[in-house]
């Protein structure tokens, strides 16, 4: 479900249906509670529902703030994979010119390969949540065998050598790492506890009674308003490779790598 509301609506969208979705229900939740039970607007029982309601926002309040915190740390970390990736793609396209010009070819075709198949095929599998290896398998294991059958010829090619076979192998863990990112979500129980404590939290809001509607109106307001954003933080930031502010394949097309991407 989350996937598909980042990949078929804007963030903005988004933010107008949770945030003002939440405000909206909790009004009406509200007006109708007042309407339906007038004594309420009387606050004979706010010393109770003031405790309850101290009590259980701030279990909820810590509970939301470990899980945005954990997802912002995973986005980051994400995008440190993707950045380590497109980066020792880059040193082996450098180093690839130390080599003699055939193993050269070859290992740039091998590179501009795998770059391509990275943006073009992988990243919109990431995107729907379904990423593979096929597509960029193939171009990994020539870029291996192109190294495992050359031998250097002096010190000079066995030193980019090391480090061309360094960085492939770097090349692969974060190829795996990145993969096993866009197929994370949060836990169903987290899920459980940042949703469902939203559905308990905004009608107890509705129970602390105030003379004047419109003073309660916009308590209640404020209160459903910081959750839906923090709910529209959760929902965004748990899929760092979809929807508007998802991490960018641009550092494939950038730099050293740039000259696979030229006609």
């Amino acid at each position: 479900m989350s996937l598909w509301l980042l990949n078929h609506f804007s963030t903005l969208t988004i933010a107008v249906l949770a945030v003002g979705g939440t405000v909206l229900l909790a009004v009406t939740g509200s007006v109708l509670m007042r309407r339906r039970y007038p004594s309420l607007a009387r606050g004979e029982h706010n010393d109770m529902v003031e405790a309850t309601l101290g009590m259980f926002g701030a279990i909820y309040g810590i509970i939301l703030a470990f899980v945005i915190v954990t997802l912002w740390t995973q986005l980051d970390s994400a995008q440190t994979i993707v950045s380590a990736e497109a980066t020792d793609a880059a040193l082996i396209a450098r180093d690839a010119r130390a080599f003699p010009t055939p193993v050269r070819a070859d290992l740039d075709h091998a590179m501009s390969g795998y770059v391509h198949a990275v943006v073009e095929d992988q990243w919109p599998r990431m995107r729907s949540g379904q990423p593979s290896y096929g597509a960029t398998e193939t171009h990994l294991r020539s870029a291996f065998a192109v190294l495992q059958a050359y031998d250097p010829k002096n010190s000079r090619e066995e030193v980019f050598y090391e480090q061309a076979v360094g960085n492939l192998n770097d090349i692969a863990a974060q190829r795996r790492a990145r993969i096993t990112m866009a197929e994370q979500e949060l836990p169903p129980l987290l899920q459980v506890l940042a949703f469902g404590g939203a559905a308990v939290l905004i009608p107890l809001t509705f129970l602390y009674g105030m003379r004047r509607l419109r003073v309660q109106i916009l308590f209640v307001a404020s209160v459903a308003g910081l959750v839906g954003f923090s709910l529209l933080l959760v929902l965004v930031l748990d899929r760092p490779f979809a929807g508007d502010l998802s991490i960018s394949p641009a550092p494939y097309r950038e730099g050293a790598l740039a000259q696979y991407w030229t006609p």
